[in-house]
């Protein structure tokens, strides 16, 4: 498959006209990721490019130079302009190294999620097609199971020395180095949760991140002395642009964790002089809730790049009075990108009690339904511009995602103030936001309902205060069975769910409340949960 034109095809996100406007404005750029990386070497070769935590660092030369050599070592295995290379893998200096290699080979990343259950790994294997499976040795045999499963060949990627590489021979000018991508050209596709319970599969071209590149170092004030440390995984919207993108494009160092916690996190902030914090709201929200985090020198910390869901103001203004940092929120999806964000310039009052200004590059209007309200300021966002994706591989669910004229929604309800602010009020979409994570319900219920004991499943969120939203189940069961939450738990996992589609409640009822037409009253659910907790909070 060509990594442009064929994966394009169809797509209303943008037509020709647009995208040279993008271009002659400045917002798309004509150079690579691979470019900027080879630059980076020749400018500040010893500079550290990434360090593991726990782990040592690549510096911007052997980040270039192990590009080259993992290049080298995908081409020798028959990897050419066009395919696609799926990689499943842990959140690491290689990870990254890796992502610029199949660049290097004209190739399209296929971003599975660390935490992808094999079942989800399955379908997306399955959806994409790539040539073959990268994964670490962490995921060995589940990987390999996928590999079988699906009849992709599988390698691993390990060290060579200190750089990581694959146990594969390297055939002498197996590289063509006319063949690597633009940055118009698709480089990566990644999942996003569906409402229909599949994963969908977005289609990334490099110059959308690039715009949202620009806007983050415009409204942080970012420059190549900062270190950052983005603790989103990598292959999902946020991630790729803090941890990847922008890194990059700036010459930065970035400080990646193995895996989240606030300790490590904070410890890593004080070690290495951290000046830019990325993370979902929900991560913050930890991170300030944990008082053995005030132990730890924060200091260094200037901007910390936010979204997901609103973070709570009073915390937030005391963690900004501690740190000395600000906090910035910013709006949109990994299908969107950018539509709003907040600037070290606002007062606290619109940094933290808003998603910040819609940005003038991106054309937003507001429905209701199908028809256009933008003038009365409040309304599900749709959205046309640079940020944007190229939309869902092969325009599956394009007749929902994009208006009739070819903007892309999203699924809240948001308002617009005078001044431009936007602020989300409520959610469309029949998603479970967990920790900034969209999770769906529909997904949830399609898997709970392989257990034998359940007939009709209806997953709701419930809310709780670290993660904003977890995932309540209602059921109704077969019979005279009975079922406990652990039992469904391991149940799920046992098919290869993903950790996160298990509920973390589960409510068994005689009958789930249906509305006149027959479906189920999600919205009765809601108050229902809501009603149950009160009780708990009061008999704790």
């Amino acid at each position: 498959m060509g990594s442009g034109g064929l994966d394009t095809v169809g797509s209303p996100a943008f037509s020709a006209d647009e995208a040279a406007r993008y271009h002659a404005d400045g917002w798309w750029s004509d150079t690579t990721l691979s470019d900027a990386v080879r630059r980076n070497a020749e400018l500040s070769p010893g500079r550290a490019a990434y360090v593991d935590r726990p782990g040592g660092s690549l510096s911007w030369n052997e980040f270039d130079c192990g590009a080259t050599l993992l290049a080298e070592q995908l081409a020798s295995v028959g990897v050419v302009r066009g395919d696609r290379v799926a990689v499943w893998h842990g959140d690491s200096a290689a990870i990254h190294l890796l992502f610029v290699a199949i660049e290097r080979c004209g190739a399209v990343v296929v971003g599975l999620g660390a935490r992808a259950g094999p079942r989800e790994v399955v379908r997306i294997v399955r959806d994409t097609r790539p040539k073959i499976l990268i994964s670490d040795r962490h995921r060995g045999h589940a990987a390999a199971s996928v590999a079988a499963e699906c009849a992709v060949p599988l390698l691993e990627l390990g060290r060579r020395g200190e750089a990581p590489a694959l146990s594969v021979e390297t055939k002498p000018g197996a590289l063509d180095i006319d063949c690597r991508l633009g940055p118009d050209d698709v480089f990566l596709i990644n999942s996003t949760s569906g409402t229909t319970g599949r994963p969908k599969c977005v289609v990334h071209t490099q110059n959308r991140w690039h715009y949202f590149h620009l806007k983050a170092v415009t409204h942080g004030l970012l420059i190549s002395d900062d270190v950052f440390l983005p603790v989103i995984a990598t292959p999902f919207g946020f991630g790729i642009w803090t941890s990847h993108t922008t890194p990059i494009h700036l010459g930065a160092t970035a400080v990646i964790l193995d895996r989240f916690t606030t300790r490590a996190a904070a410890q890593a902030i004080a070690d290495h002089r951290v000046t830019v914090l990325c993370c979902v709201s929900t991560q913050l929200t930890m991170l300030m809730a944990d008082s053995g985090c005030r132990n730890v020198d924060l200091s260094s910390l200037r901007v910390v790049f936010t979204g997901g869901e609103a973070v709570p103001y009073r915390p937030a203004a005391e963690f900004e009075e501690i740190t000395g940092a600000k906090i910035l929120q910013f709006y949109g999806s990994n299908e969107t990108g950018l539509l709003s964000g907040t600037t070290m310039d606002d007062a606290r009052q619109r940094r933290l009690r808003t998603a910040g200004r819609v940005v003038s590059e991106m054309s937003v209007r507001l429905f209701d339904g199908d028809r256009d309200v933008t003038a009365t300021g409040r309304g599900q966002p749709a959205c046309r511009g640079p940020a944007t994706s190229l939309g869902y591989l092969n325009g599956t669910d394009h007749d929902t995602l994009f208006t009739a004229d070819g903007w892309m929604r999203m699924g809240d309800l948001c308002e617009i103030d005078a001044e431009g602010y936007l602020t989300v009020t409520g959610r469309i979409s029949e998603f479970i936001v967990r920790g900034g994570k969209n999770i769906s319900a529909a997904q949830v219920e399609d898997a709970v309902l392989t257990h034998p004991a359940i007939a009709v499943a209806a997953a709701v969120a419930m809310p709780d205060p670290v993660f904003g939203e977890k995932v309540c189940l209602y059921a109704e069961l077969v019979g005279s069975h009975t079922l406990e939450l652990a039992e469904l738990v391991n149940h799920l996992l046992g098919l290869g769910y993903s950790k996160e589609l298990l509920p973390e409640r589960l409510i068994v009822v005689d009958e789930l409340p249906r509305s006149s037409g027959g479906k189920v009253a999600k919205g009765a659910l809601r108050e229902d949960i809501r009603a149950r907790m009160e009780v708990d909070d009061e008999h704790c």
